[in-house]
């Protein structure tokens, strides 16, 4: 995933804020606080790891690209944006 996608998919998540929960899974989980924000980012996870250990590759693209997503509506709820954690992980780089 490159920089630019991973803007693009942020813009889309803050777009989503104050958007009408009915109609918008994203405004849904905005509507519903950061302590569901963050057990989705915790149920994904989880299901990542599962399917990491079971070795199906597909399965685990797709919950990985769950949490992703999931973590990346956690970042827009505390007012991170992907370029803060790229800058983080550029600063790591040789440790």
């Amino acid at each position: 995933m490159t920089d630019q996608m991973l803007e693009q998919l942020y813009q889309l998540i803050l777009s989503r804020k104050g958007a009408d929960p009915q109609s918008s899974y994203t405004a849904s989980l905005y509507a519903k606080g950061t302590a569901k924000i963050a057990q989705k980012v915790g149920e994904e996870a989880v299901e990542t790891c599962i399917e990491a250990l079971q070795g199906d590759k597909e399965k685990l693209k797709a919950e990985s690209a769950d949490l992703l997503y999931h973590l990346m509506v956690l970042w827009a709820d505390q007012g991170i944006t992907p370029d803060d954690v790229l800058k983080v992980l550029e600063s790591r780089q040789g440790t």
